[in-house]
């Protein structure tokens, strides 16, 4: 892959890194891409008010990382893209990693 340019970067981070920024989005990421979900059952799953998910919601949708379809007075989200979540999971087995070099670099200075 061609080194990113500065332009390029400033997006990323305006419009991914933004919304990956709060953990509840995160979460509503991981729950809608197992399903198609209303705002009542990704508020009971996370036990948050439904103004707060809705919240939420808006800026993964606007961001393009949600969609929405509407059914009768329902509205139900799903994933727009799945590689989002294969990105998650790929920074969450970074971070394992280092926790795992961190906890065994810990162990090595107990034991001298």
């Amino acid at each position: 892959m061609q080194k990113p340019q500065k332009s390029e970067i400033q997006l990323l981070h305006a419009e991914v890194c933004q919304a990956l920024a709060d953990p509840t989005r995160i979460m509503l990421l991981y729950l809608i891409a197992e399903g198609q979900k209303s705002v009542g059952e990704l508020a009971l799953a996370l036990d948050l008010n439904q103004p707060t998910v809705s919240r939420h919601l808006k800026v993964l949708r606007e961001r393009g990382m949600a969609k929405t379809e509407r059914f009768g007075a329902t509205v139900i989200y799903s994933l727009t893209d799945h590689r989002v979540i294969d990105a998650l999971d790929l920074l969450r087995a970074v971070m394992t990693d280092n926790l795992l070099q961190k906890t065994a670099l810990v162990d090595l200075l107990k034991q001298a």
